[in-house]
């Protein structure tokens, strides 16, 4: 059993999302960067960074993934599946036999009560060891970057990092975002008013169920039980404003 189906973690059958993956599959990228050149704010760019200690393991390389104490792996494992951002505002939707780089995904965003689609496509998914101050860091990154009828342009990165002299385990959120362009005047409004309080709310809620998640499935490891199961939340109801703009933006499924 995978470290997902242990943490209770579910999502909608992708399935029956197929017409609108093929649509974020053709959707391009809504931002463009010059090469070599890095998101500024003195570009306009709004850069976040939040970061949690998690579970430490014994110094050294990560532990096996199937090992007690094997935090770094179970961390990596829910940023490749993208199981750890709460439900109740985002909602990840992928083909799961696609290769994590370059995989388009669909967010399930719930939003001032609506319900919203939106594209986004997994960055590079690298696994390295960086030399630093401190020593050999092991690294699992990737992220996504916003499509076309996004609210948002920019880029996300996730991060899961060990220090081999000291077993620090740690998970990094860094990105760099500005609004779009909203053509819906009521959209528009609202994602002024609170677009930032929910950048905020989906930080601190992904630290936090990251921490659980982590300490629930190594207590689990260790007691020999399955972690407790989550349900993940589906929208409450229809709503046609927000079925326009999905068609508007993906395609109808």
């Amino acid at each position: 059993m995978s470290v997902v189906d242990r943490a209770g973690v579910r999502r909608p059958d992708w399935r029956r999302y197929q017409d609108r993956l093929a649509a974020v599959e053709d959707a391009a990228q809504n931002f463009a960067l010059e090469e070599g050149h890095e998101a500024t704010e003195a570009d306009g760019w709004r850069l976040d960074h939040h970061t949690t200690e998690l579970p430490a393991e014994p110094p050294g390389p990560p532990r096996p993934p199937g090992a007690p104490d094997a935090s770094w792996a179970i961390a990596r494992e829910l940023v490749r599946t993208y199981a750890f951002p709460d439900p109740r505002l985002i909602t990840g939707i992928y083909a799961p036999d696609r290769p994590v780089s370059g995989r388009p995904m669909l967010l399930r965003a719930r939003f001032l009560g609506f319900t919203f689609w939106f594209g986004v496509r997994m960055s590079d998914e690298v696994e390295e060891v960086r030399e630093t101050d401190d020593g050999p860091v092991h690294v699992y990154s990737t992220g996504y970057s916003t499509l076309e009828g996004h609210f948002e342009r920019g880029q996300i990165t996730f991060e899961v990092r060990k220090t081999e002299r000291t077993g620090a385990v740690a998970f990094h959120m860094d990105a760099f975002s500005q609004p779009d362009h909203i053509r819906n005047p009521f959209y528009r409004i609202g994602f002024k008013l609170f677009g930032r309080r929910l950048q905020l709310r989906f930080a601190r809620t992904a630290i936090e169920r990251m921490q659980r998640f982590v300490g629930e499935e190594l207590a689990a490891r260790a007691a020999g039980v399955e972690a407790p199961e989550r349900e993940t939340v589906e929208p409450q109801r229809p709503d046609a404003e927000a079925a326009a703009h999905a068609a508007d933006t993906l395609g109808e499924g």
